[in-house]
């Protein structure tokens, strides 16, 4: 039978993530977790600021990015870029479960091992099972999980690497101790992040990301900056706090409140903090990576502000009170 005069063609990619590189990291196995990201061009960079740079200037379309982990919590390097990288948004979250394996050149045992290349969340993750395994190693920090592991065979300086499983697959090492993190239970969490400001319709179990500045270094002040989640009954997954850097005393906060903007509570909430900080940056409404539902008191549904706000347009109305 003839070949066809017109065969399918194959789509070509059109799209560029970013992400922490290099192949076999932690944050693209987040990436592969992205639907829209599948068949698209990979790119990846050094650090944080790369990743935002291609996004900025359009050369890609998102980056994913580390922002929290459960055992080390909030990746400040990320917190800081948020903040001062404009008109970013956060369009997903995704979860990635972290362990680790102990790797080595071909030939290597685990009784030769000196010295060990890490990156130093890794290493500080893995602390107990090292000093029970090699009490007397020491440490070369690593830029990142897949650079301690690539420099062993760069150079000899190290006998040994912690790596993210599977790295035996895109480098010449072997494997000599696997799950040699001291927290099984351990996960990081990423966020993609773009420049679009569409919103994702709410899901009933979504996460805004905000990023608050305190008006001012006096007694109360960050009271007042919770107050205004809590009279509305938006409970808050993540808060920490960052130095803004002009002065001594002043601070951001990162905030994860549960909830949606389209959300009654949560966008009453937005409007308070507007009124009582200087700067509130939005980083996004997106649904939440584990899919739990938001739970709250009735008296915080979207109809009670909504009939709130009908009563007190009757008032200005001069309508008759019921």
């Amino acid at each position: 039978m003839p070949d066809s005069p017109n065969p399918p063609q194959t789509k070509a990619p059109t799209q560029t993530y970013s992400y922490l590189g290099p192949a076999g990291t932690f944050t693209e196995a987040a990436l592969a977790q992205v639907p829209g990201a599948r068949g698209q061009i990979w790119r990846p960079v050094n650090n944080v600021s790369e990743a935002f740079a291609d996004v900025v200037s359009g050369r890609s379309l998102a980056a994913m990015i580390a922002i929290e982990n459960s055992v080390d919590g909030g990746v400040t390097a990320t917190q800081d870029a948020l903040a001062s990288v404009p008109n970013l948004r956060i369009i997903g979250e995704y979860l990635v479960p972290v362990n680790f394996v102990l790797v080595a050149r071909p030939g290597t045992t685990l009784g030769d091992v000196r010295v060990i290349n890490a990156h130093p969340v890794a290493y500080g993750q893995c602390r107990n099972w090292l000093e029970r395994a090699l009490p007397s190693h020491g440490h070369i920090p690593a830029s990142s999980n897949v650079a301690a592991a690539s420099a062993l065979l760069d150079n000899d300086q190290a006998d040994a690497a912690i790596a993210p499983p599977g790295i035996d697959k895109h480098h010449d090492l072997v494997v000599l101790a696997s799950e040699i993190g001291d927290n099984p239970n351990a996960v990081t969490r990423f966020v993609l992040v773009g420049r679009t400001a569409e919103l994702t319709a709410p899901t009933g179990a979504d996460k805004t990301s905000l990023i608050i500045e305190l008006p001012s270094d006096r007694s109360g002040a960050l009271l007042d900056m919770l107050e205004q989640f809590a009279t509305r009954g938006v409970n808050l997954s993540l808060i920490q706090s960052r130095p803004i850097g002009d002065s001594l005393g002043r601070y951001r906060f990162v905030v994860d409140a549960d909830g949606h903007i389209l959300d009654e509570r949560v966008a009453d909430a937005l409007l308070g903090l507007r009124r009582f900080s200087p700067k509130v940056i939005f980083l996004g409404s997106y649904p939440r990576a584990d899919q739990r539902k938001i739970e709250f008191t009735s008296r915080y549904d979207d109809g009670i502000f909504i009939e709130a706000r009908d009563w007190l347009r009757g008032l200005i109305a001069g309508e008759p009170t019921k």
